[in-house]
């Protein structure tokens, strides 16, 4: 497959043509897409009660690839009442991502027990029953509860709340996998997790810094944003080790000159080595207060720690800069040069800075640049982690975490009654750990694929398999039913948003909350998501302030969450309003921080050194066929890539390792080995790697950043050999699971 020289244009426009075929023609399509509901798939922002295809500013169309994917996918046929009976639990782990998603969807319980060869469809009624009775044998903290992005607020906020008056903190979302980095280092640095910046004022800034993502495969429609920085005479500084074509070209499908022509998107590229972001950030900073351009009045006023920060800055050579980071200083001087001109500024990032075991203190590194110029705190710039799943922001916000803030904790015994349990909670990692020991006897999954999710895959499946009973509540089959299974293991089907029977709501990464009408059920079987959780915990809690019946309905539930989520008020008038609104108290309008004292703090952070000993900094991405852990093509179209069983290198490395192009190989980690691998040339910083996720999670380690507990994804040491002749020979494609 040739390598693309742009992202976007005619092949999502033949894309869209495709899905409406297997959508069932495209007014079926066109009617599901248009209907009032959040997207389920980034945390833009599209739909609600705007309508869909809608942002939050008003703006039409906006749909992209990964909105078609997600939907497709949950309006295929039910899976096929002969599968679970033809196929062997054995012969469906041997399929890949994609394969099991393809199954279509689940509308019937399954069972496997200890000794099961074969999924077993169960009633709903059996299944609950299951969940209930290893509840009521266990104590609290023997049980784990996980949340993914693609819930609702409602399902997440009844979720926290009911394990904690069954009496456990053990409470996560997927967010610790991914943006928990951010929220930590932000929470840090200006006394707030979440973006300070709206969409409007995205529209607004004439320089947009896009550090360690991609979001011309994973959030398409924020192309359109950065297209338009680009058409108000604005720069987009894009920070990647690798060069990724979609970036430096897209094609807005929704905007005739940009489809036809296609659009310069990056005005400067720099390339770092992975892992080498805060000396780049250093060094912009660095070269910013040689060009004179430090706003001295905004530090005063506005911020602590400054003095420390710019003496660091000052004093870190510029040799020690560019071996760190990888990048000239030329580059970073020309880069610093177009911060200091700007007027607005936003900085935007993701995955690539919050998967290293120093993932906060890469955030922390962009929070001290961005204050330097005092671009935090006022209209059209700030700080705005691009999020993943479109309401895992919103799980957060519903408390559906370990630790709850203060405010939340007096609003729950105020206002509900409720006194959470005073045992410390296990994040996502930590209730891994706890299972692998044997410490977890009951964890319920509320979507997402936790197996799938975790790194070092040997480790994740033995955790899973060693939990008396794991509870899977999802709309199609993943990897985790099938190598994430526990003793006893429950798939249960739930509905999607736009099938839900009453409204939901779901939050943005811009702090946005949203109204979902929900719509009818395409297949009959699966429950609502609140309706799992309300009947069980009916079935196990006797004695309790809450009415778990009366928060069967979603509008008793938000008023719960008006009461008891701060900034929250609104969503209990929002089914009379319909009124959708930001979260108060988040972008801190006049430059007074959520700090004790008001001040934002800089910090000064050590710079990781690149590895000087032989091995390759490796990175594990997704490509532009999946979302998250869900594949849903195996080619990535953007990176030139027909198959996912390969491992891209810079030509100068394949060449330093004696390889040809396509030779397969084997690749090797502290944890792990993957092969036979295709290794393949690609334009990313010598010296490291890209591989693909979720299959190249044999590799990572377990090992998190300690002030997140977000593991390592894009940052694993690795040895690259050629592949014995006998090995080599076994190389046809990757299976689900190496």
């Amino acid at each position: 497959m040739a390598k693309p020289v742009s992202g976007g244009g005619w092949r999502a426009v033949w894309y869209a043509l495709r899905a409406a075929r297997r959508a069932g023609g495209p007014i079926r399509l066109w009617k599901a897409l248009r209907s009032k509901n959040t997207c389920r798939t980034c945390a833009l922002g599209m739909g609600g009660q705007k309508g869909g295809m809608v942002n939050e500013t008003g703006h039409f169309p906006e749909v992209c690839k990964k909105s078609m994917q997600a939907l497709v996918a949950d309006m295929q046929p039910p899976v096929a009442t002969t599968v679970f009976a033809e196929r062997s639990l054995e012969q469906l782990s041997g399929l890949t991502s994609r394969e099991l998603e393809a199954l279509g969807r689940l509308t019937t319980p399954l069972y496997a027990g200890p000794e099961s060869t074969y999924f077993e469809p169960i009633t709903w009624d059996r299944a609950l029953d299951l969940c209930a009775e290893k509840l009521r044998a266990i104590q609290p903290d023997e049980s784990f509860f996980y949340v993914s992005g693609r819930s609702s607020n409602e399902a997440g906020f009844l979720l926290q709340l009911f394990a904690r008056v069954y009496g456990t903190n053990n409470v996560n979302n997927c967010s610790y996998y991914c943006h928990q980095a951010s929220g930590v280092g932000l929470g840090e640095a200006i006394g707030s997790g979440t973006a300070t910046v709206t969409l409007e004022d995205v529209e607004q800034c004439d320089l947009f810094f896009l550090i360690g993502g991609n979001p011309a495969s994973n959030h398409p429609r924020l192309m359109r944003n950065l297209l338009n920085v680009r058409r108000r005479g604005g720069s987009v500084v894009v920070v990647n080790p690798v060069r990724e074509a979609g970036l430096v070209k897209f094609g807005v499908p929704s905007d005739v000159r940009s489809l036809l022509f296609g659009s310069e998107i990056a005005s400067h590229y720099l390339q770092p080595h992975i892992g080498g972001d805060i000396a780049l950030l250093v060094g912009i900073a660095k070269a910013t207060d040689e060009l004179g351009a430090v706003d001295s009045a905004f530090l005063d006023e506005h911020t602590e720690g400054a003095d420390g920060f710019l003496q660091q800055s000052r004093q870190t050579p510029w040799e020690m800069i560019e071996r760190t980071s990888g990048v000239s200083r030329g580059e970073i001087e020309e880069v610093a040069r177009v911060y200091a001109s700007a007027r607005n500024v936003i900085f935007g990032w993701t995955m690539g800075i919050t998967h290293h075991l120093h993932g906060v203190d890469n955030v922390r590194a962009i929070v001290n640049l961005a204050l330097l110029r005092g671009m935090v705190g006022r209209p059209g710039a700030g700080l705005l982690p691009i999020r993943g799943h479109s309401n895992v922001q919103g799980m957060g916000s519903m408390g559906v975490a370990p630790a709850l803030k203060q405010a939340v904790l007096d609003a729950l015994e105020a206002k509900l009654g409720v006194r959470a349990p005073s045992s410390a909670g296990l994040d996502t990692m930590g209730a891994m750990r706890a299972a692998d020991a044997g410490h977890i006897r009951f964890a319920l999954c509320l979507g997402g694929n936790l197996y799938a999710a975790n790194p070092d895959s040997a480790f994740a499946s033995r955790a899973l398999s060693s939990v008396d009973l794991v509870a899977y509540l999802s709309t199609s089959l993943n990897l985790g039913h099938v190598h994430g299974r526990g003793n006893e293991t429950l798939v249960l089907p739930v509905l999607p948003r736009d099938e839900e029977p009453q409204p939901t709501t779901q939050e943005s990464m811009f702090n946005y909350v949203r109204l979902s009408d929900g719509g009818k059920m395409r297949y009959p079987g699966p429950l609502s998501e609140v309706q799992a959780i309300s009947e069980l915990a009916l079935r196990v809690v006797d004695e309790s302030p809450v009415d778990f019946q009366a928060l069967r309905k979603h509008g008793n539930i938000r008023a719960a969450i008006a009461g008891v989520i701060p900034g929250y008020a609104q969503v209990g008038e929002i089914d009379a309003t319909k009124t959708e609104f930001h979260v108060a108290g988040r972008t801190f309008p006049d430059a007074v921080f959520g700090t004790p004292n008001g001040r934002a703090r800089f910090s000064i952070l050590p710079l990781p050194e690149p590895p000087t000993d032989g091995h390759l900094r490796l990175m594990t991405v997704r490509s532009e066929g999946q979302f998250n852990t869900v594949v849903y093509e195996d080619e990535d179209i953007y990176r030139g890539q027909e198959r996912r069983d390969v491992i891209l290198l810079n030509a100068a490395d394949l060449e330093w390792l004696g390889l040809e192009p396509d030779q397969p190989v084997v690749v090797t980690s502290a944890s792990g080995q993957l092969g036979p691998v295709l290794a393949r040339p690609f334009d990313i910083r010598a010296g490291n790697a890209l591989m693909y996720y979720p299959e190249a999670n044999a590799l990572v380690s377990s090992e998190v950043d300690p002030k997140s507990g977000t593991p390592a994804f894009k940052s694993t040491l690795v040895t690259v050999e050629a592949a014995k002749p006998e090995v080599a020979a076994t190389a046809p494609a990757l299976a689900g699971v190496p």
